[in-house]
């Protein structure tokens, strides 16, 4: 005997789980509005930022966020991006900060190997220089605890010590959403409301709630080549090296950043819902499927976390 899914009851589970993420979420929000003095969103204009910032607007409501959005410029971003950043902050009548790491490299506080590095890795000094410049007390960001194996080490409210660096050993107790938000001169805490989120439940609040994202999330013709097991895009930026075949493919990003460590993924999905049922079959996380610089041990995301990187 054939059994029948009950999809008015998966679809009724899907919904009570996102109602849960999002009141989380919400009171997150509101309690870091509660308890600091100079807090500031992370906006990058990407996917994860984007439902952060529509739980923001749901705790706050459109031109009352009570804190600025702050974004941290590689100058290598992808320009739908960054457009579609500037254009979500007007809409929302949200304060938008910008910092450059290319600013920092004027100042001489970032130095570059050669030319064709990744800044990436550079952007921690930049966001240590705004930290310093508008006092920031606490960092709100979108990183999840399933996108690698450092960040599933880090607390939703996590501590970061006078000179900006996250030590897993000294990570305070998060006992029944009890937060500790003490802080020594200096001092601020990144707070990451969407920690327990996974992929799969980003794309179906985006599915549900209709947020509009940057059109490179879906579908599309680009021109790539295959390297270390990646499609990596061709641009000014990241040319092709000797050998390698320039192919058009149809992709879209499942993660977007410096456009130098970025890569998309071979994909038909044109809408949320498509990506949710793809999402439902991977089985490599967003980083490990997509990032260049996640490929190289001396460039580890713990060890970024602890030179003061998001």
């Amino acid at each position: 005997m054939n059994a029948r899914i009950d999809t008015s009851a998966l679809n009724h589970l899907s919904n009570s789980h996102l109602d849960a993420l999002e009141e989380e979420t919400i009171f997150i929000l509101r309690e870091v509005a509660a308890a600091f003095e100079r807090p500031a969103l992370l906006f990058s204009g990407g996917k994860d930022s984007l439902v952060m910032l529509k739980c923001a607007e749901k705790a706050f409501g459109v031109g009352r966020i009570p804190y600025p959005l702050l974004m941290i410029d590689t100058g290598h971003n992808f320009p739908e991006v960054t457009d579609f950043r500037d254009l979500r902050a007007q809409e929302l009548g949200a304060e938008l900060i910008v910092r450059s790491v290319e600013d920092s490299m004027a100042r001489g506080t970032v130095r570059l190997a050669h030319p064709g590095e990744s800044r990436n890795v550079h952007q921690s000094v930049t966001l240590l220089e705004a930290i310093e410049e508008f006092r920031f007390d606490a960092l709100i960001g979108g990183a999840r605890r399933d996108e690698e194996k450092a960040r599933a080490k880090e607390r939703i409210f996590s501590h970061r010590d006078s000179f900006g660096q996250w030590q897993p050993k000294a990570q305070r107790p998060e006992l029944w959403t009890l937060f500790n938000t003490r802080l020594q001169p200096g001092e601020h805490f990144r707070v990451f409301p969407i920690s327990n989120w996974t992929e799969l439940d980003v794309w179906q609040y985006i599915d549900r709630e209709q947020i509009a994202l940057p059109a490179l999330y879906y579908a599309h013709p680009r021109q790539v080549v295959e390297r270390r097991g990646l499609l990596v895009p061709v641009t000014p930026l990241t040319p092709p090296k000797e050998g390698e075949t320039i192919e058009t493919r149809t992709v879209r990003f499942r993660t977007v950043g410096d456009i130098t460590c970025t890569c998309p993924v071979e994909s038909p999905a044109a809408t949320a819902y498509e990506i949710v049922i793809e999402t439902l079959a991977a089985d490599v996380s967003e980083r490990g499927a997509t990032r260049m610089d996640d490929k190289t041990s001396d460039a580890s995301m713990e060890k970024r976390k602890k030179d003061g990187y998001f």
